[in-house]
């Protein structure tokens, strides 16, 4: 059976080069210390694995833990949105590119996961059309909200309709929270804030009458889909009783819930269950987050831990969902 990853990270060379050579440009460094690389994660340090830039690498590791395939995308920290117009969209056309040499060095094992400068939304649709006229990518990888903005903000409407149009899908993954406070301790930014900025995204995409407005769009979840499965009942409920969530939209919670697809990395093989088991299997892919440390060891071991795993849920778990989403 063919495997596929659709949550996987990279920092191109391009990027790279384009940081050493002007820091200042792009707000942020990378540097050696003790024989080893590291770039700057949002003042944090971070060390640069070979897996982020050197594709023989990411091979190895793919061949390690049993994966055929990856759709690669850029790392949170090199999204940008926080720079200027014109050098987020240098970085995205930058981070572009670069992932598209490496898609084309091993163009059987890589798909590439186009970046937008979100900042400057015209720009955004003008490289989106670049990437998949040029590179041909079928999916663009967004930050769940945008230096504070929720994603279903009306400024970037037209980015989603465009993507629609386009036929490729999103790969919604956080990089900050819309919430803020009580989460500066413990890395708790990333363990509670990462999946509510997911959650929130979702619900304002729903409530806003964003997904009303985009009736084909596809929108892939990081991280199991942040709280949104184990929370929707709450939703559903809150949809009926109240009529707050109804003054922009008409569609339900419940049946907005399956215009979304969802990677399986919930750390938990019960929680992987009871996703599969609410959104079906054909709704869930593989999600990795290499090379990042929140993905894990071995992750094929993890979707083999999910009890009860039929045949038939391992297969669309393992690439029938993802080749639907890549078009293949």
């Amino acid at each position: 059976m063919t495997t596929i990853d659709l949550h996987n990270h990279v920092i191109p060379s391009t990027v790279l080069d384009a940081i050493r050579k002007n820091p200042q440009r792009f707000k942020t460094q990378v540097y050696e210390k003790e024989g080893k690389t590291y770039f700057d994660v949002h003042g944090k340090s971070a060390e640069l694995k070979p897996e982020f830039f050197n594709v023989e690498a990411k091979l190895a590791w793919m061949d390690q833990v049993g994966l055929d395939i990856a759709g690669i995308s850029v790392g949170p920290p090199i999204y940008f949105y926080n720079l200027s117009a014109d050098a987020g969209l240098e970085a995205a056309q930058l981070a572009n590119d670069g992932i598209a040499q490496m898609v084309a060095s091993a163009p059987k094992r890589l798909r590439g996961l186009a970046h937008l400068p979100m900042q400057d939304p015209d720009a955004a649709i003008i490289e989106l059309e670049r990437v998949v006229k040029t590179h041909h990518f079928k999916g663009i990888e967004m930050g769940t909200s945008i230096e504070g903005v929720a994603l279903a903000d009306s400024r970037f409407r037209q980015v989603l309709k465009t993507a629609e149009q386009l036929g490729c899908f999103i790969f919604a993954h956080p990089y900050q929270c819309l919430a803020k406070g009580g989460m500066d301790d413990y890395y708790l930014s990333n363990f509670v804030g990462f999946p509510l900025d997911t959650t929130l995204m979702v619900t304002h995409l729903m409530f806003s009458g964003a997904m009303d407005e985009c009736p084909n769009l596809k929108i892939l979840l990081a991280h199991g889909g942040g709280f949104v499965p184990y929370q929707i009942g709450r939703f559903i409920h809150g949809h009926r009783v109240r009529h707050e969530p109804k003054v922009h939209q008409n569609s339900g919670p419940e049946q907005l819930l399956r215009r979304f697809y969802f990677d399986a990395l919930t750390h938990d093989p019960q929680a992987a269950r009871h996703l599969i088991n609410r959104v079906g299997a054909d709704r869930v892919v593989i999600g990795t987050d290499h090379p990042f440390d929140m993905g894990p060891d071995w992750p094929m071991a993890e979707i083999e831990k999910i009890p009860g795993l039929t045949g038939k849920e391992r297969a669309q778990i393992g690439s029938l969902t993802a080749r639907m989403l890549l078009g293949e």
